[in-house]
């Protein structure tokens, strides 16, 4: 499956960003989607997860700002960013897998936060 990402931006503290994710194929919903984000000399975090359902995870740090949601009939999966801090500053990515590793990856798309 490909994946291409888009949605980023600059936005000012406390703004909000929607991201989008769409697959490439028609077993979308088999896969489980993932968002992760990279920061600048820092460790790639992952940030939330949805199995077919909906979400199943969330980071602390982006509980209760960010939702990831889907929909399997336009293979597209959604990170909403809400109140963004500047520390949510990174590169974001999406990624699919259907068991343990995360076998497919986006280009990803910078978000960046001002103060």
């Amino acid at each position: 499956v490909q994946l291409q990402a888009s949605g980023g931006g600059s936005v000012q503290a406390g703004g909000s960003l929607r991201l989008s994710c769409v697959a490439s194929g028609r077993t979308f919903s088999r896969y489980i989607m993932g968002w992760f984000r990279q920061a600048p000399g820092k460790e790639r975090e992952l940030v939330a997860i949805a199995n077919s359902s909906g979400s199943i995870y969330a980071a602390d740090s982006v509980k209760g700002r960010f939702t990831i949601s889907r929909d399997n009939a336009k293979n597209t999966v959604y990170l909403q960013m809400n109140s963004l801090k500047p520390e949510d500053t990174a590169v974001y990515y999406c990624a699919a897998r259907r068991y343990d590793t995360y076998e497919h990856w986006g280009q990803g798309t910078q978000v960046t936060v001002s103060s």
